[in-house]
């Protein structure tokens, strides 16, 4: 790794790590996307979940402006905003760490049987996402996770199961980073600069990439956002998301 603690030492550190997750756009991101088309082809929309800052994976998927309009983002804050608990079960910051939310989050989220799971995980060990995982298996959803492969393998997994993320996965796409996620050494030791979120949003995008590109080669018309921020965007998206009343959820 680069010694040197510099923007240009991060883009240097970062570059081959782009190069290196974009070499799955011919594989593992092809089967992912026939199980989401296969999906939305089916009535279903996609779910996507995601904790601590892996939670920046799903908003890529769901809900933002040249994305799918059939998905819906999972998140912690669920179990407050919707499910009538206390602010204060947020405030520990460890509540990913908890398999019984799972269960909750699923419920609050109640998806089709026809619903697709996208889940993200960097270390893909903690309680909340194997139990999601697990959950999701039981009921017969496909799932993508997207992690990282060289940490996964170094960690013990924290679920009663002994489980990880990538043990339930249908198809696994690999985010790239390294143990521990930042690229630059420190002169005393430890590093700094992460990258999981940047990876990971290039996976998100190579997949959405190609769910849209398999629905115009059929002739169909991608249900696709326009920015909320130019004319007409408001209009476009709400006569979208009419399609999925009661299934997609919005919120900051």
């Amino acid at each position: 790794m680069v010694a040197t603690v510099s923007a240009e030492a991060y883009v240097a550190a970062l570059t081959p790590l782009l190069e290196r997750v974009s070499e799955q756009a011919s594989g593992p991101v092809q089967r992912a996307a026939d199980l989401v088309v296969a999906s939305l082809r089916s009535g279903g929309v996609l779910q996507a979940f995601g904790s601590g800052h892996s939670e920046a994976l799903a908003m890529e998927l769901a809900g933002r402006a040249g994305g799918l309009v059939p998905t819906n983002r999972i998140s912690l804050r669920d179990v407050v905003i919707f499910g009538g608990e206390p602010p204060e079960v947020l405030s520990s910051g460890t509540l990913e760490r908890d398999p019984d939310i799972a269960r909750r989050l699923y419920d609050l989220a109640a998806p089709h049987g026809s619903d697709v799971f996208v889940i993200a995980s960097n270390s893909g060990v903690n309680g909340s996402i194997v139990e999601m995982a697990r959950i999701v298996k039981e009921q017969g959803h496909p799932l993508i996770a997207i992690t990282s492969v060289t940490q996964t393998a170094e960690l013990e997994s924290r679920h009663p199961s002994g489980t990880k993320l990538a043990d339930h996965a249908d198809v696994l796409l690999d985010n790239g980073s390294p143990y521990g996620d930042a690229v630059l050494d420190l002169p005393d030791g430890g590093k700094v600069c992460a990258v999981s979120s940047i990876t990971a949003a290039l996976v998100a995008q190579l997949l959405a990439a190609e769910i849209i590109r398999r629905l115009i080669a059929a002739g169909e018309t991608p249900p696709v956002y326009l920015s909320a921020n130019i004319p007409g965007g408001d209009e476009h998206n709400s006569s979208l998301e009419q399609r999925y009343a009661g299934r997609i959820r919005r919120t900051a």
